[in-house]
């Protein structure tokens, strides 16, 4: 009988003043042979929490954008499974026992989109458009990419087959209105740098137009209004981040 050998993981977080959730999510990894932080030179106290575990990696490295800090993260792996993490996501007991059994099955696939769980604070929120959230999280790296034209919302190019896994990641993305707004603020900036890259010129109707659809299509196709007023804020701060990208797009082209 020809034994296999057993699968290891290495566990990748990108942060940057994540001094509130970082902890949390580096016990929640001690299952990971590898755990790799890339921090963007953080001024909180996020360095000295992840120098606390003896088990973790720190590296600090400039933050350009999401997927060149995500595509240096991949490069400092020592294993071909990567586990890519948010600061503010969680892991099962279960989904943890699925990774493990996963990546040490006989054919895995090259890559597995997470299901996720969004949390508003400490309560579940149901719809909003959050309710098919799934993101790329466990692959082989030999196989994926971060699609490099992309500054935010990243794009894993995956060759081979893809796969879902049954259990979900826990979303702690909403702590308060403001710190919210802040990182869908962020989230706009980047997107506009991204789309002026590729000629995206600025449009005045578009700048009025896409936030309200945005928002109309969420509390009402994806049935935000079931989610009462948490869902009302969560729409109003996705069309936020739609209303910065053409904004921040129309002061860089008047720069020119």
């Amino acid at each position: 009988m020809i034994s296999i050998e057993k699968q290891k993981l290495s566990a990748l977080i990108i942060t940057l003043n994540e001094e509130f959730h970082i902890k949390s999510l580096l016990e929640d990894l001690s299952f990971a042979d590898e755990i790799i932080v890339v921090d963007s030179f953080s001024n909180d106290q996020t360095v000295e929490i992840v120098n606390s575990f003896k088990n973790v990696k720190l590296i600090q490295n400039e933050f350009v954008n999401f997927t060149a800090q995500r595509n240096f993260a991949i490069d400092q792996a020592k294993n071909n499974w990567v586990l890519f993490m948010d600061a503010d996501e969680r892991l099962t007991p279960d989904l943890k026992l699925e990774i493990i059994e996963t990546i040490n099955s006989e054919n895995p696939l090259s890559a597995y989109l997470v299901y996720r769980t969004f949390m508003f604070k400490n309560v579940k929120l149901h719809f909003s458009g959050w309710q098919t959230d799934k993101i790329f999280r466990l692959f082989d790296k030999t196989k994926c990419r971060y699609a490099e034209e992309l500054f935010v919302h990243e794009k894993l190019n995956v060759q081979g087959a893809i796969g879902k896994m049954k259990n979900k990641i826990i979303h702690f993305s909403y702590s308060d209105f403001q710190n919210y707004k802040n990182k869908m603020r962020s989230y706009g900036i980047l997107k506009a740098r991204e789309k002026h890259q590729k000629g995206l010129k600025p449009n005045t109707l578009m700048l009025y137009f896409h936030p309200l659809y945005t928002f109309l299509y969420k509390f009402i196709v994806r049935l935000g209004f079931l989610d009462g007023a948490k869902g009302a804020v969560i729409c109003y701060l996705n069309s936020y981040s739609i209303y910065v990208r053409y904004k921040e797009l129309k002061k860089i082209t008047s720069r020119i």
